[in-house]
């Protein structure tokens, strides 16, 4: 299969990156936003913000990273290196190469980590994050394993395909394409599950399905994305070199798109709900204070009528009129 050159292909991702990691930048801003605003520190959910903070301190160092890389590749070395530029970005065991892999496999690993405590904290049950777990720390062997074999490569260190660490990066990739759509499904169907049974007896029009389509968009770009990627490695094609840059960039922007709709979501139901209580209390308010004002003025126009010994029934004195107004 026709592969780009891999001096091109170096290029190419740094630009792509650059561009998507500028993009991550400002949803990283917009998720400070949303899980800050018009919180106490004490509020804040920790564990998201901690990682929402990790993510971008490793998508920095990656794309950091990506521009030393090319840099050596096509200016340091571009005359001194046996093969030129073309060889240089072949060469699985260069130093920035290995480091950007092992930052990608650390974005995974935290990313993927992130999916199993959500499905935790919306499900209450360690049983259902049993198999995610499991999965995931197969991630983590995988991973450690495959950036491992890149470094140590020696038998054919210019093509990633012909070394014994393909396998443990496929096995790496299906595995956390596994993990996150069962982490996915498992977020779906319980968002799903609760919205069906409250819409019951729901009194607001509020509803929870803008957080089951961004799950799903989110799903299915990240899945686009590693079937790309796995499709690359299994066709033998170093566009997945392209892949992989980009990939660190877009897993932020993912996990952070999530975040802004459930934060906002979240904010949304309970301002919702604070306003109907709100109405409601005002309601009850009037309501008893116009029982007083009409419970007032029938005890006024009896007592007027005794002092007077001129009580009558009629349809001007019934003392029904003073309930019928309340």
């Amino acid at each position: 299969m026709t592969s780009l050159p891999a001096d091109t292909s170096a290029f190419m991702s740094a630009a792509l990156e650059s561009i998507l990691y500028g993009f991550s930048i400002l949803m990283f801003i917009g998720t400070v936003w949303a899980l800050t605003y018009k919180r106490r520190m004490r509020d804040v959910n920790r564990p998201v913000a901690v990682v929402t903070v990790l993510l971008l301190l490793v998508s920095t160092a990656h794309i950091i990273m990506t521009i030393i890389h090319v840099e050596n590749g096509l200016v340091k070395y571009r005359d001194t290196w046996p093969g030129g530029p073309a060889a240089f970005f072949t060469d699985i065991t260069e130093e920035t190469y290995v480091i950007k892999h092992a930052l990608y496999i650390s974005q995974t690993v935290l990313a993927d980590g992130l999916m199993i405590y959500r499905c935790y904290a919306l499900w209450r049950s360690v049983r259902v994050i049993i198999v995610p777990s499991l999965l995931w720390c197969a991630v983590v062997v995988t991973g450690i394993r495959a950036v491992y074999g890149t470094s140590q490569a020696t038998s054919d260190p210019g093509d990633v395909f012909a070394i014994d660490v393909e396998k443990w990066i496929v096995a790496f990739i299906v595995l956390t394409l596994t993990s996150n759509l069962l982490c996915s499904g498992l977020l779906i169907y319980r968002i799903w599950n609760i919205e069906r049974r409250v819409s019951k007896i729901r009194a607001s029009n509020s509803t929870m399905m803008p957080i089951v389509r961004v799950l799903v968009d989110a799903a299915v770009l990240y899945t686009v994305m590693l079937l790309g990627l796995l499709i690359c490695f299994l066709a033998e094609n170093d566009g997945e070199s392209v892949l992989t840059d980009i990939a660190v960039p877009v897993v932020s922007i993912t996990f952070y798109m999530v975040i802004i709709r459930i934060t906002t979501s979240c904010r949304h139901h309970l301002s919702t709900a604070s306003t109907s209580r709100t109405t409601e209390e005002m309601e009850q308010r009037k309501m008893q204070q116009y029982q007083t004002k009409s419970l007032e003025v029938h005890i006024s126009r009896c007592t007027q009528d005794d002092s007077a010994s001129t009580y009558k029934v009629g349809d001007e004195d019934r003392p029904s009129t003073g309930i019928e107004e309340i």
